[in-house]
């Protein structure tokens, strides 16, 4: 099994599903990205704006080694994050820079993939991601909270043009609950609120498989741009660093 597969599993009984640590890890792993994702793409937009500020200066040349640092840096605190989501750990790959000057040392670093698949996740598609995130907790989170209506239902006021009423409002009603024109319902008594417990805990049990899967999604998108990618020249760069004459670049089948 691949090392980047998910470790997060689904039950078919949603009771079940409810108690999994799958579910609070999942829930965790979005949660957190939602504060961590957004100090990691400030971090690299910064060090990128200084950079190129700089980079028309001698200044310039150890700036945008030091910007490559922190998108590595970046990126190696979400592989970090992803060890709690996926089966094995995800490594970067990157191009092995010591020993070279500094100016090689810009040109091989800002040539390497790995570095650029870094800011595509780091940058590119944070607002996508984190958007979706945000989307799928508060929809989960709000089901959850509704549950405990018959707590607080009464203590909501809305107010109408012929006056005001305790309750919680699901739909539209622009005159009062009981006025014209309104659509949805109006919880007002604690029977309703029972019964929108009950509606809102069915709601929540099934939302938490797409708490799930968005976390699943997550995760094995930043893994296909934060893991090492295989030079698909190596066998033939192996072959032809051997000493004597060529040979084939796949094993005989005899």
């Amino acid at each position: 099994m691949s090392p980047a597969s998910s470790s997060l599993r689904l039950y078919r009984n949603p009771l079940r599903q409810a108690v999994s640590a799958s579910t609070w890890r999942a829930t965790w792993f979005l949660l957190a990205y939602l504060v961590v994702g957004w100090l990691l793409f400030s971090a690299v937009l910064t060090a990128g704006i200084v950079a190129i500020t700089l980079a028309i200066t001698l200044a310039g040349i150890p700036l945008l080694i030091a910007t490559a640092a922190v998108i590595r840096g970046c990126a190696s605190g979400e592989r970090w994050r992803l060890r709690g989501v996926l089966r094995g750990p995800v490594h970067g790959g990157y191009r092995d820079v010591t020993g070279l000057g500094m100016l090689a040392r810009v040109r091989a670093t800002w040539t390497d993939p790995a570095v650029w698949r870094d800011l595509a996740y780091l940058g590119g598609l944070f607002p996508v991601l984190w958007a979706l995130d945000l989307a799928v907790l508060t929809v989960w989170l709000t089901f959850i909270g509704c549950i405990t209506a018959p707590a607080w239902y009464w203590a909501p006021e809305q107010t109408y043009p012929g006056g005001s009423h305790h309750g919680l409002q699901f739909g539209y009603f622009p005159h009062g609950p009981h006025g014209p024109g309104a659509v949805g319902v109006y919880v007002d008594t604690l029977p309703k609120a029972i019964i929108t417990a009950v509606v809102f805990l069915a709601l929540s049990l099934l939302f938490q498989y797409a708490v799930v899967h968005t976390a699943r999604l997550h995760a094995r998108t930043a893994a296909a741009l934060l893991r090492a990618h295989g030079d698909p020249l190596a066998q033939a760069k192996e072959v032809l660093g051997r000493p004597g004459p060529l040979g084939p670049l796949t094993p005989s089948t005899q």
